[in-house]
């Protein structure tokens, strides 16, 4: 295996990119190429990509993806300079958890992103 990149359904397509965006993550590709009603898009911010594709564009394909926003899990993201990115960010988004240190070494903070999906940033320090 060589890497993990989520493929995440949402709703609104404009507003995922644009939650991203407004976290530093940089639009690389999305389908169609041009226009309003995208289907499918790819946000990658350094090693890290997240895939969105729009709920309407499953279909009747693959049953057992739930149709809902939100899921039981979150993605754990590491990053350097994780002070600087929380202040970056903590006025732009829901902060779930501010910036602690865990009991296992890492310093980390959770926020919601647009979808009701939860990313978790960490850094050990």
């Amino acid at each position: 295996m060589d890497s993990l990149s989520p493929n995440i359904f949402v709703n609104n397509m404009t507003e995922t990119i644009a939650f991203y965006q407004s976290i530093g993550f940089q639009l690389v590709m999305t389908v169609p190429e041009t226009g309003e009603d995208l289907i499918w898009a790819m946000v990658v911010n350094s090693e890290v990509t997240f895939m969105f594709q729009s709920f309407g564009s499953l279909g009747e394909e693959l049953p057992a993806i739930s149709r809902q926003n939100g899921g039981s899990l979150l993605f754990y993201i590491k990053l350097k300079k994780i002070r600087e990115f929380f202040e970056l960010i903590k006025d732009k988004v829901t902060v779930l958890k501010g910036i602690e240190k865990t009991f296992y070494g890492a310093t980390e903070f959770s926020i919601l992103d647009n979808n009701n999906y939860v990313l978790t940033f960490a850094e050990n320090e």
